[in-house]
């Protein structure tokens, strides 16, 4: 679960511990056999942020352009994959000519845009004849956690969906691709699930972004989070975040 309104480096630290998951991993690979590239075949990964999915393609034959808005974030990813092709750039206008990629990937991005059918335009506009298009991302509202307090657990998740541009995108992708005239759509969903410490970062940011919306008071929320350091401290900590997945094919 990530937010770009981080600072970048307290942003790429956050996406290194979820990418570290190992489910995560997996995840990732998925979406990359959904792309279904030639070998060398160009693709685009938009808001690639700390760029590890663009070093992941190159190593399995692709020539991978990740692209960023955020000038601060492309120059920390630079630093990391100094051989990669790091652009700045914005998902409705990315730095490639038309038809000059056979792969379009967005990994937990659209969730930050106001206008989906505008990048899928520019998706289509990108993309060959035939070049597939793969989203993928989490429903900010259907993150499960155990708690004993359930009602207030609910509450939390809600009111940090609420925090988002678009909770709600990842239910959306099949038929937003559908919209945009993609062929041979399909969806799946991963569930991610977390149950050591290593989730106590993503809770205690779903806690403070709740309290500072208002939706509930610090005592609230401090009550909530020393219950969950508990469970992760006794082995019973839950999280489950399920992660949407949809594909297409630009048509001929």
């Amino acid at each position: 679960m990530t937010s770009r309104t981080e600072r970048p480096d307290a942003l790429v630290t956050r996406l290194d511990a979820v990418e570290r998951q190992p489910g995560m991993h997996g995840l990732r690979e998925r979406t990359y056999e959904l792309l279904r590239l030639a070998p060398g075949a160009r693709v685009v990964d938009v808001g690639c942020g700390a760029g590890r999915a663009v070093a992941e393609l190159d190593g399995r034959g692709a020539r991978a352009v990740g692209v960023d808005q955020d000038v601060r974030v492309i120059e920390l990813a630079r630093g990391r994959w100094p051989d990669a092709d790091l652009r700045v750039g914005g998902a409705y206008d990315l730095p490639l000519a038309g038809a000059s990629v056979y792969g379009y990937r967005a990994d937990k991005l659209f969730h930050e845009l106001r206008a989906p059918q505008r990048a899928l335009a520019e998706a289509r506009r990108v993309l060959a004849p035939g070049g597939r298009a793969v989203l993928a991302g989490q429903d900010w509202d259907t993150v499960v956690i155990d708690s004993d307090d359930p009602a207030l657990t609910r509450t939390l998740v809600h009111a940090r969906a609420d925090t988002v541009t678009a909770p709600r995108a990842a239910r959306r992708y099949r038929g937003l691709l559908l919209d945009a005239a993609f062929e041979d759509v399909t969806a799946e969903v991963r569930t991610e699930v977390f149950t050591g410490p290593s989730a106590l970062p993503v809770l205690t940011a779903l806690a403070a972004a709740a309290q500072a919306s208002g939706a509930v008071t610090r005592e609230q929320a401090d009550g909530w989070l020393a219950e969950q350091r508990v469970r992760a401290d006794t082995d019973r900590l839950f999280l489950a975040v399920p992660m949407f997945l949809a594909s297409g094919t630009a048509p001929d």
